[in-house]
């Protein structure tokens, strides 16, 4: 593949051109990024400015998890940038960002042949499929996978375009030059990129560009909790003082505001209401009608969520979603219903045909993301043309749902990405995005749309419930032999391809959940080498639909394999550290992190009374395994789940940001945490019983525990630790209340039932 410089550079003000995607094959896009005055765009990833600041584009949303950082942190590495010029831009919606390792851990969703695997298609053609959308969707802990080499590439071409410029005033080979803290060095010579800039855009990168070795990854002990020594959070100034801009910030002139009221899940249609109830209310605008939601439009958003009140529109629906309803359909395919075997090894029928030493049966209430911002949109239509203003997992997606719902082309559609205050994989659903597309058509200005709390609950999609039981094959002194896992659940990942791909609505696509989903139990195979394992995933038909969420399966099907194993343990009365241990010999470092993690929490065994439990888990996406073991110190009083401390040991290769890391891990089980002692709702009538944020039983500060993270030294590529936090933390603490003194949990939330 040949770089051009007209193919890697587009200088300020030009207006053609296009850049080549860091692919198998050529592939060229329209410049994404736009260089303002005194600036210079080198590729699809920076800029430099006269004034010496660097931008670093970054295509995936941020939520909280840092990306805004990490990227920048890795080109400003590669460049010799200083840290304190770095500056970071959302990137716009091009192919130049596809998201390939995504697109082909999600193949299902656009390969049908794929549907109901664990294959997955080869890398051209995922990326095929990535850049032609374009796939920029940010999920399952895939930015760092997808677009450090692209950003190391960029960062290395724009170095040695700036070390040719300085070489050639120096009269030196550019190859004897650095970059190093913003400035362009020979012997005791320096120039600061600043004034290297445009010359450096008369010349040609090299072809292949020429990295660096790569960084060694940072060291988690030298650098203290909460204070990253080389490169801090780029996004932590404007969020301590507030100026930090979330969608919900965006003003724009003449802008109004709408609040809604969406019908009971179900098959809804509008129905009557009575708009005589609201002359009282000031501001009211107008009302908008969409064909199962009612949206008030007023000059403030309290104004239009009054008048919603007092209208109390009327919803007609079949087939309404109920707690009653999904429990029978979930039991009834669990014990009836046609399995599709998504994973297998040994010879599990011969040796799961007879009987069992131990079953245990499970059950997995429904979550709700409870993320601390709703769903909130800005839209502006002008001469056909549609501006978006919004926080989204999935940017190309959203702007599809948009033109869908207007009838225009999609290449109508601007989205200007916003920050999300929390999204926990909530973001990779666009509801709101076609509602604020037609209020905005309606009303013949810009307009805000928030869901409140109680919208969010209502037409929230949560994570699909499950049931399921797990039963084993055992030696005479305990040792696990065979293992069946069989689950059943909806096809909650081809239910929400359809939504994502398809643009159906949550209420479209129940024949998805029939088919065969090994998404919905990914994470049912452990870890253990067990001779004999059949994992089983049952689809099952319910009245409710069911979206992704932070740790998607894993965060079930690690609570039941895990809490499983601590029972087989206490069956063969062997101690639970060393009863996994005996079957990690294939995966020492597995194995190494549930040592140090016993050695830190000062493990005594998780005998009774000691109220101590563990679990370890270990995750792969595209390639790249992660690790992580945790040791949880819990009880139970009249206030319900205490924890008292966690401590987790992960193994994710190469640690790219000490803090964030660290931050990822301590999110992902306080986010788990949630889930364990609530984050679920039970339904009546198509309706949550749960309305308020209050009522989740969500950790608050006084309930949250000492954390304790450490990692295990290593030179692979970097693994996402967020989603491996969320997977381990239920079962932990789970065993930890039963060694407290507690029954056998086996629900989520933990005191949802007992067994």
């Amino acid at each position: 593949m040949r770089v051009t410089r007209r193919g890697i550079l587009l200088g300020a003000g030009a207006t053609g051109g296009l850049i080549l995607a860091w692919a198998l094959t050529p592939r060229s896009f329209p410049p994404p990024l736009s260089a303002a005055e005194g600036e210079v765009a080198f590729d699809a990833w920076l800029k430099i400015g006269r004034d010496g600041v660097v931008t670093v584009a970054v295509p995936e949303l941020e939520m909280g998890q840092g990306i805004t950082t990490l990227i920048p942190q890795i080109v400003a590495q590669e460049l010799g940038a200083d840290w304190r010029q770095v500056a970071v831009e959302p990137a716009p919606v091009s192919g130049a960002y596809a998201n390939a390792p995504l697109a082909a851990r999600w193949s299902a969703l656009w390969l049908p042949l794929l549907s109901g695997l664990a294959d997955e298609p080869d890398d051209l053609l995922a990326r095929r499929f990535a850049e032609g959308e374009p796939f920029t969707a940010t999920a399952d802990g895939t930015s760092l996978i997808a677009h450090e080499a692209a950003a190391r590439a960029a960062a290395a071409s724009a170095r040695a375009m700036l070390a040719q410029a300085a070489a050639d005033r120096w009269g030196v080979a550019w190859e004897e030059c650095d970059a190093v803290d913003g400035h362009i060095v020979h012997a005791k010579r320096r120039l600061p990129f600043a004034q290297l800039v445009e010359e450096a855009a008369g010349f040609d990168p090299p072809d292949p560009p020429v990295l660096r070795p790569r960084p060694p990854g940072e060291n988690p002990a030298e650098v203290l909790p909460g204070a990253s020594l080389r490169f801090p959070r780029l996004d932590l100034p404007a969020k301590v003082d507030g100026s930090f801009n979330f969608a919900g910030d965006v003003r724009l002139p003449d802008m109004v505001y709408a609040a809604i009221r969406h019908g009971p899940i179900g098959d809804t249609r509008l129905g009557g209401y009575d708009t005589g109830q609201t002359r009282g209310v000031q501001g009211l605008l107008k009302l908008v009608n969409g064909p199962s939601w009612l949206a008030a439009v007023a000059t403030d958003w309290w104004a239009a969520e009054r008048a919603l009140t007092l209208i109390a529109p009327r919803f007609a629906a079949q087939d309404r979603a109920g707690t009653a309803a999904c429990e029978q359909a979930l039991e009834e395919a669990l014990r009836r219903g046609r399995a599709s075997r998504i994973a297998e090894s040994g010879d599990p029928d011969a040796w799961l045909s007879e009987k069992f030493e131990h079953v245990a049966h499970y059950r997995v209430a429904p979550a709700l993301h409870a993320t601390l911002e709703t769903a909130t949109a800005t839209a502006r239509l002008t001469d056909g043309k549609l501006e978006l203003w919004v926080a989204t997992q999935a940017p190309q997606a959203a702007r599809r749902a948009a033109a869908a719902a207007l009838d225009i082309a999609v290449e109508n559609v601007v989205l200007y990405p916003m920050p999300a205050g929390g999204s926990f994989d909530r973001r990779l659903e666009h509801d709101h995005v076609a509602e604020v597309a037609v209020i905005a058509r309606q009303v013949g200005k810009p307009v805000q749309l928030i869901w409140s709390r109680w919208q969010e609950h209502v037409a929230g999609v949560p994570r699909t419930p499950a049931r399921s039981v797990l039963a084993a094959r055992t030696a005479s002194d305990g040792t696990l032999v065979a293992l069946k896992v069989r689950i059943a659940a909806p096809a909650s990942f081809h239910e929400f391809g359809e939504r994502l791909l398809e643009g159906k609505t949550p209420h479209a696509g129940r024949h998805a959940q029939l088919q065969g989903d090994a998404m919905t139990v990914e994470g049912a195979v452990p870890a253990y080498a067990i001779p004999h394992l059949v994992v089983e995933h049952v689809p099952a038909v319910i009245p409710l639909p069911t979206a992704r969420m932070h740790g998607n399966a894993h965060g079930y099907t690690c609570f039941m394999v895990e809490t499983f194993i601590d029972e087989l343990a206490a069956r063969a009365r062997r101690e639970p550290l060393s009863y996994r241990i005996a079957m990690l010999g294939h995966d020492v470092r597995l194995a190494n992190c549930l040592q140090r993690a016993a050695t830190l929490a000062e493990w005594n065994g998780g005998t009774a009374g000691s109220g101590q439990g563990l679990a370890c888990h270990q995750m792969t996406v595209a390639g790249r395994t992660g690790r992580i073991a945790l040791v949880a110190a819990a009880r139970q009083d009249e206030r319900g789940i205490r924890v008292d401390k966690l401590t987790a040991v992960a193994d994710i290769g190469r640690v790219v940001n000490a803090d964030i890391a660290r931050q990822q891990i301590e999110g992902g089980l306080l986010f788990a945490l949630g889930l364990a002692r609530g984050s679920s709702t039970a339904y009546a009538d198509g309706l949550p019983l749960t309305g308020r944020l209050g009522m989740l039983n969500l950790p608050q500060l006084a309930d949250c525990p000492e954390i304790e993270v450490d990692f295990i030294a290593g030179d692979d590529d970097p693994f996402d630790p967020a989603e491996l936090a969320v997977a381990v933390a239920a079962p932990a603490i789970a065993n930890a209340l039963f060694a407290a003194g507690s029954t056998r949990l086996r629900t989520l939330p933990l005191l949802a039932g007992s067994a």
